[in-house]
């Protein structure tokens, strides 16, 4: 019998009536429908493009596709909904039209996105501001009553990289996602997953650090959620840029699933498919398995 059911852990996710189960973890993939974004901002300019990247991705091994399109990165703005919506539907209604049984996770901080994207076939809402950009945000998923990822985030994307500081990064995120959590199930939302926020209002030191202890958050007892691909955090260590970033995505990737993440968000499927992979056999021959 294993030693640290948190790493054998016996979970599942409600997706509209699909029961995903984590006891392995998932792969989501990121696909970007914005002009801006860090990486591959304006890589994909029709709805056609899309589609076939998410094809891709599926082809690779993606149990989860995040479709975002208001861009997070670090100094940019907030995004009107309806400009939001409008980049949107059009592909959760193509992609669902060509893979009917693709999960889909929209990324948004928006609840009236949330609301029209759930309405248009999507699965979870993935909000980096975990209900603080727009407070309307907890009652819309309580009544969509889909799964709901709620990230820490120091500021908003405008402001969140000038000189974030904490006295205890570990502890006040855990106050963060506690309250989160508490107003959540009091208003019947169940389907809760923790994402940290690597990059989000974090130095770089904030996010190795944030990386070391990741498996403290085991206490909640909820699925976690990890998004470092491509990130400042790796190619400010490295000395290199977000597209030669992919081995150090790769290494911080296995190195989290050793940690206890549950989801890994991603750029690069097949990669992140063998991290796990990797860290799995590992896991499976230590004394915990």
């Amino acid at each position: 019998m294993a030693k640290d059911t948190f790493f054998c852990p016996k979970k599942t996710l409600n997706l509209r009536g699909k029961i995903i189960n984590l006891s392995a973890p998932l792969v989501m993939g990121i696909v970007n429908i914005t002009p801006d974004s860090f990486f591959d901002g304006g890589k994909h300019k029709t709805t056609w493009d899309v589609v076939k990247h998410a094809e891709r991705m599926l082809e690779e091994g993606a149990h989860i596709l995040d479709l975002g399109a208001a861009s997070s990165r670090p100094g940019t703005g907030l995004i009107d909904p309806r400009e939001e919506q409008e980049r949107l539907l059009p592909v959760i209604k193509a992609i669902l039209r060509r893979f009917p049984d693709t999960l889909l996770s929209v990324d948004t901080y928006n609840s009236e996105t949330a609301l029209v994207a759930v309405e248009a076939g999507a699965h979870m809402i993935n909000d980096i501001s975990a209900g603080n950009i727009d407070p309307a945000m907890f009652d819309t998923i309580s009544r969509l009553q889909v799964p709901y990822v709620i990230m820490h985030m120091q500021g908003t994307p405008a402001t969140m990289q000038k000189n974030p500081v904490y006295k205890d990064l570990i502890k006040e995120i855990s106050l963060y996602f506690s309250e989160k959590i508490r107003n959540l199930n009091a208003m019947g939302v169940n389907d809760i997953i923790l994402d940290p926020g690597f990059g989000f209002g974090k130095t770089v030191e904030h996010n190795y650090r944030l990386l070391d202890q990741l498996d403290f958050f085991r206490i909640f007892d909820l699925p976690l959620l990890v998004g470092v691909s491509r990130k400042s955090m790796i190619t400010r260590v490295l000395g290199n840029t977000p597209a030669e970033a992919l081995n150090g995505t790769t290494a911080v990737n296995t190195l989290a699933v050793l940690k206890g993440a549950h989801i890994l968000r991603v750029h690069d499927v097949r990669e992140a498919i063998e991290a796990i992979k990797i860290a799995e056999m590992l896991k499976s021959q230590s004394e915990f398995a």
